[in-house]
C-alpha cells in the first residue's frame, strides 16, 4: 500500500454516541463523513486501505488501568456499548476491526505495519483528545505521514478538539496535514 492511504477509525463506539455515558460532540456526523470518505475513495479511484480499532478494557491491568477499571465497571461490562456503532459495521465486513487496551491504536502489531506500508494515514474517530492523539502522537514517532480529519475527529468539547487541532498544527505541515473529509475527497488522484 505504499501508493495508497490507510484510513484509520478509532474507537467508533456506542458509548460514545449521543446520550451516552462518554458522548462525544458528534460522533454520528463524523460516522457520516468517515464513510463517505471511504466510499468516495474507491469511487474516485484513490487507492485506500481501511482499519478499525475498538477500545476494551485491560483483562490484566495494572497501575492506573486497575482504577480505570473500577471507575468504569458499569461500561466495560455493557458489550452494547463496547460495539462498533451500527452505521461502521458493514465496513468491518470488507475491512479489518482490532481490539486494544491502550489509548493509541499503533500498539496493535497489524495495524502498526499497515501503517508503516502506507504512503499516508488519514486518521478519523473518536476521542479526539485521546485515543487519536495519542495514535497521532506514535504514527509522527514512527515517521508515518499523517492526516488529520478535522471533522471525521470528535471530542468530548470543542475546546478540547481546538487543543488537540493546536498541538497537530504544531507539527503541521512536515508531520500532519489537517484537513477536511472534503478537501480530502477532493485530492487529486
Amino acid at each position: 500500500m505504499k501508493d495508497g492511504d490507510l484510513v484509520l477509525i478509532t474507537d467508533m463506539q456506542n458509548v460514545y454516541t449521543r446520550g451516552q455515558p462518554w458522548a462525544c460532540l458528534d460522533t454520528e456526523g463524523a460516522a457520516r463523513r468517515i464513510l463517505h470518505v471511504c466510499g468516495a475513495a474507491g469511487q474516485s479511484g484513490k487507492d485506500i486501505g481501511i482499519a478499525s480499532t475498538i477500545f476494551l478494557p485491560p483483562l490484566q491491568p495494572s497501575g492506573t488501568w486497575c482504577d480505570y477499571n473500577r471507575q468504569y465497571a458499569d461500561i466495560n461490562a455493557d458489550a452494547w456499548m463496547n460495539e462498533l456503532i451500527p452505521e461502521l459495521q458493514p465496513l468491518v465486513k470488507a475491512h479489518p476491526l482490532y481490539s486494544k487496551s491502550v489509548y493509541s491504536s499503533m500498539q496493535i502489531p497489524e495495524l502498526r505495519a499497515m501503517a508503516l506500508a502506507a504512503k499516508r494515514v488519514v486518521l478519523t474517530g473518536v476521542v479526539a483528545e485521546c485515543c487519536v492523539l495519542f495514535t497521532a502522537i506514535d504514527l509522527i514517532d514512527m515517521g508515518c505521514k499523517l492526516v488529520y480529519l478535522t471533522d471525521a475527529c470528535s471530542g468530548f468539547t470543542k475546546e478540547k478538539e481546538a487543543a488537540t487541532e493546536l498541538v497537530l498544527q504544531g507539527l503541521s505541515p512536515l508531520h500532519c496535514l489537517l484537513m477536511t473529509a472534503e478537501a480530502y475527497e477532493a485530492e487529486p488522484v
